[in-house]
């Protein structure tokens, strides 16, 4: 029986993982930044720039929005630390996209290295 880390390591074999050292090169050339965390965690921090599409929603959010139908464009993913963005990027391949790239130790290792994080303002309801 697999596990989840077979799934895992499975998903890596057949994906494209960004070192760290040029994640930021990786997303400037990038069409689309993908954070694939729960909407706590991206609310809680995320890299400039990216856009919001929890790993369980993706392939349906892919397949119903019209601006996600461009198949070869460069596409930068991370989840926390690599393991959901793995498994959405070979999920991706799957799917027809071509240029679909993972960040190696993802969002834990982003920002252990101090590279910059945003944290969006939640309103104070009181």
């Amino acid at each position: 029986m697999k596990t989840a880390h077979d799934l895992v390591q499975e998903a890596k074999a057949q994906i494209q993982e960004v070192s760290l050292d040029n994640a930021e090169a990786a997303i400037s050339d990038a069409a689309l930044l993908l954070d694939v965390r729960e909407g706590d965690e991206y609310h809680a921090g995320h890299i400039p720039g990216a856009v919001s599409i929890p790993r369980g929603l993706l392939e349906f959010k892919l397949s119903n929005d019209p601006a996600l139908d461009i198949r070869d464009q460069p596409i930068v993913i991370y989840c926390k630390t690599s393991g959901r963005a793995a498994l959405a990027a070979a999920s991706m391949k799957s799917m027809g996209y071509l240029h679909v790239q993972s960040i190696e130790g993802g969002f834990d290792a982003w920002q252990d290295a101090g590279k910059p994080v945003v944290t969006p303002d939640m309103p104070d309801f009181e």
